[in-house]
């Protein structure tokens, strides 16, 4: 399995980037940047993304998050900064190379499909192998293997215009699981799908990566989303991360007044767990059906509005944590997200995406 390191990334678009960088480091904003006739697109990222960990990228129009997954497989050449991808640095290497990275390592699913109209579902969903040079047999094996995946068995011989959307975003999907790739890089993939098959597409995103342990980049600006996807979530503001953490942790412990912002009006109900307010206990109640940890708060609510009991929670071991109690629930979802600065919260902007 592959991992991801971001260090020290930084892309200015314009005149004399390199020492712009320099002015940035020193402690220069953005509208000095601006002064000087460029733009600061990123700024100073540095994450780590683990092995068969879902990494979401989130931040408004203008926020960078575009720019920066363009740099990670090699799209766009970093102005300073090291992206390492199983320890290798890609800003270095050359265009063959490159090539040969994006085809063994890190596939990419676009957010308006991308794919073929002339060609078949199957051969869109084995295009990546194609270029790779794989044998025809071994390209329609692995292609209707994928498309079984993504639900469109079946579907193999149709062309994308006889496809929903949502069916064609599952296409995209499926030649990024062909390919055989550890990484999948998604960029705003469900954006252009309405609401009912975006959370469908969500709901097969979380189901097939339980199986397949892929390391997954994910790109948005729908905050629900991100919380509902992310292992981690890292929050753009103006270039740079202003934030990394659990769903949880920016809930709860936002980083910024910008944060604090973005996440008031956040369902906590359907983001919070049973595992962030677990009172711990050796054995559970008897009579009382266990939940798992990562139980949403909305499902415990429901469940004590019937019987106001103590639920007992377990791991994925069905070991005994703890129990979650009515109190606990009602606290946690009527506590007020808190205030990080001393004024007002910072107001969202949102500009052209870079």
């Amino acid at each position: 399995m592959t991992s991801v390191r971001v260090e020290r990334l930084y892309k200015i678009f314009g005149p004399q980037p390199t020492e712009l960088v320099r002015r940035l480091e020193a402690g220069a904003d953005q509208e000095e940047i601006k002064a000087a006739g460029a733009t600061a697109a990123v700024v100073d990222a540095s994450f780590e993304v683990g092995e068969g960990e879902t990494f979401v990228v989130m931040g408004l129009s203008g926020s960078g998050k575009s720019t920066l997954i363009r740099m990670l497989n090699g799209l766009l050449t970093p102005t300073s900064g090291q992206v390492l991808v199983d320890g290798e640095d890609i800003t270095g290497m050359s265009a063959p190379a490159l090539r040969a990275m994006r085809q063994q390592k890190m596939s990419m699913v676009f957010q308006h499909f991308a794919l073929f109209p002339h060609r078949t579902v199957l051969d869109n969903a084995g295009y990546g192998l194609q270029i790779r040079g794989t044998s025809k047999s071994e390209i329609n094996e692995q292609a209707r293997e994928a498309l079984s995946l993504v639900g469109l068995e079946g579907w193999e011989e149709r062309y994308p215009q006889q496809l929903s959307g949502g069916m064609r975003q599952r296409v995209g999907l499926a030649r990024a699981l062909a390919a055989q790739t550890d990484v999948l890089l998604m960029d705003e993939a469900f954006s252009a799908l309405d609401p009912l098959i975006k959370r469908e597409m969500q709901d097969q995103l979380l189901n097939l990566n339980a199986k397949l342990g892929k390391t997954i980049i994910f790109i948005t600006h729908d905050l629900n989303e991100a919380m509902r996807l992310g292992d981690r979530v890292a929050m753009m503001r103006a270039g740079r991360i202003v934030q990394v953490g659990t769903a949880e942790q920016i809930l709860n412990e936002p980083a910024d007044d910008y944060v604090a912002t973005f996440v008031k009006d956040v369902d906590r109900s359907r983001v919070l767990t049973a595992a962030s307010i677990v009172e711990p206990q050796a054995t559970a109640p008897p009579g009382e059906d266990p939940v798992p940890s990562d139980t949403p708060m909305a499902d415990l609510f429901t469940r004590m509005s019937a019987r106001a009991v103590p639920v007992p929670v377990v791991d994925e071991q069905q070991r005994v944590l703890g129990v979650v109690t009515p109190a606990a629930v009602f606290k946690a979802l009527c506590r007020e997200v808190p205030a990080v600065g001393d004024g007002e919260h910072a107001e969202i902007e949102e500009a052209s995406d870079v």
